[in-house]
């Protein structure tokens, strides 16, 4: 799917918070799948892919923190993408309050724009921002392609169930 020129990667919440050994949101798994994302930028790059990090950026006193510890707080370290997956010029950073990276932001009219019909997504956490995200491009009409080595959620158990609903429900490529 590299090669299609309709495709864009997604890199989702590989933030400080997420990732980093005693982050308040820590996905300990998420620093296994750091190399493999790594790899699908690298590939992107390549064949000049766009790629969109799509980043957690809360307020303050965001109603998120009712249900999680208090993460990624826009301005924060928490917020800033890992070192080893930083993005490059010709990248997008686009901020994200909720589950899914559609809701309440312009992915869908900047994937419009690009000419995007195919997804690649990645990042954390399986169970909730990839899978409503899934979800959401699914009910957009995007192709979606979600490299299994490339994802990571807090439990093995939800990890499983999320590839099970974007497989059978929403007849995404999992790979």
């Amino acid at each position: 799917m590299l090669k299609n020129k309709g495709t864009a990667l997604i890199v989702t919440d590989m933030l400080n918070d997420f990732v980093n050994k005693g982050a308040p949101l820590e996905v300990s798994k998420a620093r296994d799948i750091v190399h493999n994302i790594k790899r699908e930028i690298t590939k992107a790059r390549k064949v000049r892919i766009p790629i969109i990090y799509c980043c957690d950026m809360h307020k303050e006193n965001d109603p998120e923190f009712r249900l999680w510890p208090r993460h990624a707080v826009k301005g924060t370290a928490g917020a800033q993408i890992i070192e080893q997956l930083k993005p490059s010029k010709n990248d997008y950073i686009l901020g994200k309050t909720s589950y899914s990276s559609f809701y309440k932001t312009s992915l869908n009219e900047l994937l419009k724009s690009l000419g995007i019909t195919h997804l690649i997504i990645t990042g954390v956490v399986t169970n909730i921002c990839i899978l409503y995200t899934a979800v959401d491009a699914y009910m957009r009409g995007y192709k979606v392609r979600i490299p299994e080595d490339c994802i990571a959620a807090l439990t093995e158990r939800e990890h499983r169930f999320a590839i099970q609903q974007m497989k059978g429900v929403l007849k995404a490529d999992i790979v």
